[in-house]
């Protein structure tokens, strides 16, 4: 059995004080799908945990930090997972365009629900796109494949472009692909980035929605337009 680093251990040991009801969330009431893991621990107290042991391996250089996270993320506990996934986060800044396979394989491996593949999209992989754009393309294939968390990933990893002003092009043509799917965490993945991208461009999404609408699923659709003024969603809406 391989030997578990010492700071890995003191997560563990550090994560059992709070193991009580108090410091849990009942996660089925975020999912309609029942979970592998009914009561989690609160999201402030893993992301407490992940800053105060993050100053512990930040002297290690990059490989050795991803070799913890996938420790973190291969155990099988959400509070763990959530810490790979930050520390992951905390390191845009040396990503590397060698990565994306690392990254990817990462979303088939370790994301399960939809609270993961958002968390991971709109972090690592969104982070990612934004210093290398050129990989949306490959996202474009997520799209039109069928893995589940694939291609809401796809939507929701240009969150972070769009927040910048950046891809609404790429956002437009990720939506058309996904456009008719009948999942309802890809429409409210397309739908989500949608409504992003409509703080910066909100004409240019009203007119790609008002294009659409007679075809567009309604959950997709509001999602698109939750954030726009009352008259343009009633115009929207109307069938």
């Amino acid at each position: 059995m391989p030997t578990i680093p010492a700071v890995i251990t003191e997560i563990r040991r550090e994560l059992k004080k709070y193991d009580k009801r108090e410091f849990k969330i009942d996660a089925q009431q975020f999912h309609k799908e029942k979970v592998k893991r009914r009561y989690v621990l609160k999201v402030g107290i893993c992301r407490k945990v992940s800053a105060q042991f993050f100053r512990k391996v930040n002297v290690h250089n990059k490989e050795g930090i991803l070799s913890l996270c996938e420790i973190l993320c291969t155990s099988g506990r959400d509070c763990e997972k959530l810490i790979g996934f930050d520390w992951t986060y905390r390191i845009r800044d040396r990503f590397e365009k060698k990565d994306y396979e690392r990254f990817k394989k990462w979303l088939g491996d370790y994301v399960e629900n939809w609270g993961a593949c958002d968390h991971f999209s709109c972090s690592i992989l969104g982070e990612f796109l934004l210093l290398y754009p050129e990989f949306i393309r490959e996202s474009e294939k997520w799209a039109k494949g069928k893995k589940r968390w694939f291609k809401r990933a796809a939507a929701v990893s240009l969150i972070p472009s769009l927040n910048e002003g950046l891809k609404l092009s790429e956002a437009f043509r990720i939506a058309d692909i996904m456009l008719l799917d009948d999942d309802d965490m890809v429409q409210k993945g397309y739908g989500w980035m949608l409504k992003v991208a409509a703080d910066k461009y909100r004409k240019e999404v009203f007119e790609f929605v008002m294009q659409r609408k007679d075809r567009m699923p309604r959950t997709a659709l509001r999602y698109a337009i939750e954030k726009m003024p009352s008259e343009l969603k009633r115009k929207a809406m109307v069938k």
